[in-house]
């Protein structure tokens, strides 16, 4: 059924020429289905998606079978489309996996939810054990997200004020929180 070149021989030897769509893609795929696919398997890495590139090219052929320039060259032309169809293929690929969400994080275990739930209560003791100008600074700031100017504003101080109290009660914090790890 191949010829030596690559064309495909029809009924009885027929020029592909006078081949209408149907017997053209009939003969075609004969003769080169296994190949193409295995070449787009070899492009893609995979059976299932190389096996529908081939499938679309053998379809375009059969769409494009009376506007081609070379009949004779439709193996050619096959093997072009499944290169470009694996192309597509690929930058697909690409583009879906960079836009592809981040996985949710693995859930927490127990032993997790323990160790953060006994951090948070050393420091919100550490925070009930800060004076009360520098525990609503570190609120204000850490929990509700004011600037320096909403928490001067809205304690009645100065921005210098908020600072001060900010950089003290951070500092304290961070020393209570390390004395309590220590053993």
């Amino acid at each position: 059924m191949r010829a030596r070149d690559g064309a495909v021989d029809g009924p009885a030897g027929d020029d592909p020429r006078g081949w209408d769509a149907d017997t053209a893609v009939a003969h075609l795929y004969a003769g080169h289905w296994r190949r193409l696919v295995g070449l787009a398997v070899l492009l893609l890495g995979e059976s299932a998606t190389a096996e529908e590139v081939v499938q679309d090219a053998f379809v375009a052929l059969h769409r494009r079978w009376r506007r081609l320039d070379d009949p004779g060259a439709a193996a050619a032309y096959l093997r072009q489309a499944v290169v470009n169809g694996a192309r597509d293929v690929l930058r697909h690929r690409q583009v879906a996996d960079r836009h592809r969400p981040l996985p949710d994080p693995e859930p927490e275990g127990p032993e997790e939810r323990a160790l953060r739930a006994a951090e948070h209560r050393r420091v919100l003791a550490a925070l009930d054990a800060l004076p009360a100008r520098q525990r609503e600074v570190l609120v204000l700031r850490y929990h509700a997200d004011l600037s320096e100017q909403d928490i001067a504003e809205a304690l009645g101080v100065s921005r210098g004020a908020v600072k001060t109290h900010a950089h003290r009660g951070l500092a304290a914090l961070r020393a209570a929180v390390r004395t309590e790890e220590t053993p």
